[in-house]
């Protein structure tokens, strides 16, 4: 794949020459909503580093595992789907530790330092051994 030196944005030539592919290959990616460049006043199309990165991961499933552009898309859908329960989760367990960490505050001074009270076990008395006849 072709190495990006500058932050930017990349017209349709350049990205088909970039990454030796013809421009309607990009236009068909876009038309079945794989790719979503920007567009200018002019309405030409502008692909950024985060589409020219989605555009490896599409050439990566085509070229390299030989899925098709319906297969693609249901990768993506997933992959997008995938990234947002991981958004969520990692929200979830920051909002688990903050309540956590103010919750031990709160119980700091009246207790001996643990989160969960600890219960100190009794003596037990030990089983007696079964006698051999």
């Amino acid at each position: 794949m072709a190495k990006r030196k500058s932050k930017g944005a990349y017209m349709i030539s350049a990205v088909a020459e970039m990454y030796e592919i013809h421009p309607q290959t990009l236009r068909l990616y876009e038309r079945e909503g794989l790719l979503k460049p920007s567009r200018t006043e002019g309405n030409t199309r502008l692909y950024t580093d985060e589409d020219l990165e989605r555009l490896e991961f599409i050439l990566n499933l085509a070229r390299d595992l030989g899925v098709n552009i319906a297969g693609i898309g249901i990768i993506l859908q997933m992959r997008e789907r995938m990234e947002e329960m991981n958004r969520q989760m990692q929200s979830f367990v920051e909002y688990v530790r903050t309540e956590m960490l103010a919750r031990f505050q709160q119980a700091a001074p009246n207790s001996s330092g643990a989160i969960v009270p600890i219960r100190r076990p009794g003596v037990v008395a030990k089983p007696v051994a079964a006698r051999k006849p």
